[in-house]
């Protein structure tokens, strides 16, 4: 997942092979602890071993608010599905089932970033743009 995710990172393989080796961990980690994280897969049909998609995604705690008085939101990210099996609904069925996961643990909505491409997806899921841009400050 995280090799086709991110690929070399933008610096090369050598820097690649240091955030993924650090990053990995904490993966399996989150993965295993059945807490806030949670990846669903699709084999992928044609190649053993491979995957045709993905998602993962987590819920957070935000301050309660009307509507969400639990404070609980869903974020979807690392979406992904190999080329040659687009358009088969393996990325819908993938993101259906985080749907059902946030919706388990009480998210009161759900917040995710949409290319262009995948965003006739999550209008069919029922997904609006928010009127509120992000902004972001790398620490």
């Amino acid at each position: 997942m995280i090799d086709s995710l991110w690929g070399d990172g933008g610096g090369g393989a050598g820097e690649a092979a240091g955030w993924q080796s650090e990053s990995l961990p904490e993966l399996r980690r989150r993965l295993a602890d059945g807490g806030d994280f949670a990846a669903f897969v699709v084999d992928h049909p044609g190649r053993p071993g491979a995957l045709a998609a993905l998602v993962a995604g987590t819920v957070e705690y935000r301050i309660g608010k009307p509507g969400n008085p639990l404070g609980r939101v869903g974020y979807v990210f690392s979406v992904a599905t190999d080329p040659d099996a687009r358009r088969r609904g393996y990325a819908r069925a993938c993101v259906e089932e985080l749907l059902a996961w946030f919706r388990a643990r009480g998210a009161g909505h759900v917040l995710l970033n949409a290319s262009p491409q995948a965003e006739p997806l999550y209008t069919a899921l029922g997904f609006t743009r928010d009127p509120d841009p992000s902004m972001r400050l790398p620490l």
